[in-house]
């Protein structure tokens, strides 16, 4: 037998930073994000000798441990260990033998949610060969405190729940951990057309999030007012996006985007860097309308908003910053799992 999932990564079209805890807990959070054509994917092979063998086959890392109810959390793939120590804690409340392989399409640090998304893939791997009675928001809620509270990993909300149910989703986020996700029935013509003129630009750079996300955290319960105003305006950005992506009002989607960004360097100094704006100038000089770091900044994959034909011209000026230009499509499948 084996068990295998799948779940597709994420571009944050607005709102992003307004998910992360103590603003969402505070004010409330609003984002706009949209799956994409890339995936988490994870197989679960049960076996019957007592071992645990955890592969990455992406970052070509294997490690192999006798069967125990508690994984040791140091060195590498801290993620798998604690998702399966969560599992043996919550659920089966005995060891398991398997192996388990993982693979993410796009690198750890790239801003489209890898981390939060192969947690999800990994858990739905485990809940189809348990069958654990986890729906959509458990699966996205288990997949959160793993992160966030057993791992100790900072960061926001939206990733688990873009990666659990898919598609285009504008997502509300509030105290007490209380998330609502909010499906958006988007026209084909206007998905595909947003496909065509929405750049994924790949700096080849990667960045930590966790130190970023730390830095907005720390503004927002130090009462910095730039920031806590920053954060406002991108909450009020999300709700501008998702009137125009439903209209399909799609060049105005641009100009929102350059509207986000302006205010997201304000939240945090680490986000952008004299090379990031660089890049996005270019763009824009070269007939962008507007364009984001995706994630928290720093680095990883930016977006482009160019209508017409103008991608191609963007595309080419972007070359000479050693970039690379993702084809993709967007997706309106979250996590699926099934059995060989």
């Amino acid at each position: 037998m084996i068990v295998r999932s799948k779940a597709p990564l994420r571009i944050g079209l607005a709102g992003g930073g307004t998910d992360v805890p103590p603003y969402s807990d505070i004010y409330g959070g609003a984002i706009l994000n949209a799956t994409i054509s890339m995936y988490a994917y994870a197989s679960i092979v049960p076996r019957t000798d007592g071992k645990i063998i955890l592969r990455s086959m992406d970052k070509g890392l294997m490690y192999e441990f006798d069967i125990m109810e508690e994984l040791p959390l140091s060195g590498d793939l801290n993620l798998l260990k604690g998702i399966y120590n969560r599992i043996v804690r919550q659920f089966t409340g005995r060891p398991l033998s398997f192996e388990l392989s993982t693979y993410v399409d796009a690198p750890p640090g790239s801003g489209l949610g890898t981390s939060s998304t192969l947690v999800v893939t990994v858990l739905g791997a485990f809940a189809e060969w348990l069958n654990l009675p986890l729906g959509e928001y458990d699966l996205a809620r288990v997949a959160y405190e793993v992160e966030r509270i057993d791992l100790q990993m900072a960061g926001g909300k939206q990733d688990q729940y873009a990666a659990t149910f898919g598609g285009v989703n504008f997502m509300e986020f509030y105290n007490g951990d209380k998330v609502i996700v909010n499906p958006l029935r988007i026209r084909n013509q206007y998905l595909n057309e947003l496909a065509h003129n929405l750049i994924l630009y790949n700096t080849q750079t990667s960045r930590l999030s966790s130190r970023i996300i730390e830095q907005q955290a720390q503004n927002i319960l130090s009462n910095d007012k730039s920031s806590i105003e920053a954060t406002h305006k991108l909450k009020e950005q999300s709700i501008m996006m998702k009137e125009a992506i439903l209209k399909g009002e799609l060049d105005k989607m641009g100009e929102i985007l350059d509207f986000g960004w302006q205010h997201k360097k304000r939240m945090a100094p680490d986000i952008s860097n004299d090379w990031i704006d660089e890049i996005y100038k270019t763009a824009m000089d070269n007939g962008a309308l507007g364009g984001k770091i995706s994630g928290a900044g720093g680095g990883g994959f930016m977006i482009f908003y160019c209508p017409n034909n103008s991608r191609y011209r963007v595309i080419e000026a972007l070359q000479k910053y050693g970039g690379v230009s993702h084809r993709y499509e967007f997706t309106n499948v979250g996590m699926t799992s099934w059995t060989i």
